[in-house]
């Protein structure tokens, strides 16, 4: 495969940071506010730290993009981006929905990543061209064409990016068989493995995206921002199996 190396690193790190975040809530974990008013914990911290320090020892010459901080240029034109905990809320409430994501962009173009769900015990990674896998095998998106029999996850409601096609929300959602939202990364990790086929997040920084970027595509599905692009840049994200390409469009399109 693909990225051999780069994969079974960046899986190993995750595994590792999910034991010592699972660590930290078992012993109990106090939230800080930061300036976006997002949460932060300690174990955010730890995690990132682990995972940045095993990346630079065995990739010295790569970058890092982190969320709590650790930025560091590279020298080879690659870079990690790294959630240590995608779903703090999630994780400081004991709800199992959290996860550690780890993507590599090299160029500009994400070509390979890593999510893993300590709490639903699922580790995915895909890279380019190298298909997305599980333990269980390779992963597909569904060939589902039919909104009324299809499940949408949709990430926040109550995020800013909704305004976008706030008038026509409702109505589109109606069409679906099913709606959930298991708080991005899952999410995501859902429409991968086949068991969702829609999903929407209003409201993202690259670190929320990078890794499952790659694992819906190399499962088969779409992937884009609100403004058309297909940047894990543009603040917000929609992904979906290709038989729903032309629904999700009616929702992006003003």
């Amino acid at each position: 495969m693909a990225y051999e190396q780069e994969l079974a690193l960046a899986k190993s790190l995750a595994q590792e940071a999910g034991r010592t975040a699972l660590e930290f809530q078992r012993r109990g974990v106090e939230t800080e506010e930061k300036a976006d008013e997002s949460p932060v914990t300690a174990a955010d911290r730890a995690c990132e730290k682990l995972i940045v320090e095993g990346i630079v020892k065995a990739f010295p010459e790569d970058g890092t993009l982190g969320e709590e901080g650790a930025n560091r240029a590279g020298a080879s034109g690659r870079k990690w981006i790294i959630d240590p905990i995608d779903g703090t809320k999630d994780f400081v409430r004991g709800i199992p929905l959290w996860a550690i994501l780890i993507g590599l962009e090299d160029r500009g173009e994400v070509v390979a990543g890593v999510a893993y769900s300590p709490g639903q015990n699922l580790l995915l990674w895909a890279s380019k061209g190298g298909g997305a896998w599980s333990g269980n095998g390779r992963l597909r998106v569904t060939d589902q064409p039919d909104p009324s029999h299809a499940v949408l996850s949709f990430n926040g409601f109550n995020k800013a990016g909704v305004n976008h096609f706030a008038p026509k929300l409702l109505d589109w959602v109606s069409k679906f068989w099913a709606v959930r939202g298991m708080g991005g990364a899952v999410d995501a990790m859902l429409l991968a493995t086949g068991r969702a086929d829609v999903w929407i997040e209003p409201n993202a920084q690259p670190w929320d995206l990078a890794p499952l970027k790659i694992l819906v595509e190399e499962a088969g599905g779409c992937f884009g921002a609100f403004d058309g692009s297909n940047s894990i840049y543009g603040g917000n994200a929609w992904a979906c199996v290709p038989g729903l390409r032309e629904y999700v469009g009616k929702l992006m399109t003003s």
